[in-house]
């Protein structure tokens, strides 16, 4: 997993972790503001057809304090959102 994809249920799971405070042209990024998260849920690639991919980012009060805080909660919420959904009503169809 040292890219952070991992398979759950067939489907591939990416947290996305970001800075909080947007970086300002000309300045280092701030992780000290905290981070934001999001998870990019991906079929496999098939060869014949094109993989469909949908990210969902994570609503939280605050950001996160550190970056693996951010991804272990991307991870989960990515895998919650995959078992929330049935094969009839697939999480490409809404959240």
């Amino acid at each position: 997993m040292a890219n952070g994809i991992h398979l759950y249920k067939g489907l591939e799971v990416c947290p996305l972790i970001f800075p909080h405070v947007a970086t300002r042209p000309g300045f280092a990024h701030d992780y000290d503001g905290g981070f934001d998260a999001a998870v990019r849920i991906k079929e496999p690639d098939g060869g014949k057809f094109e993989a469909r991919s949908r990210v969902f980012r994570l609503h939280v009060e605050r950001p996160f304090l550190c970056a693996g805080d951010a991804r272990r909660a991307s991870t989960a919420y990515g895998e919650l959102l995959i078992d929330k959904y049935t094969p009839g009503n697939m999480i490409w169809d809404g959240e």
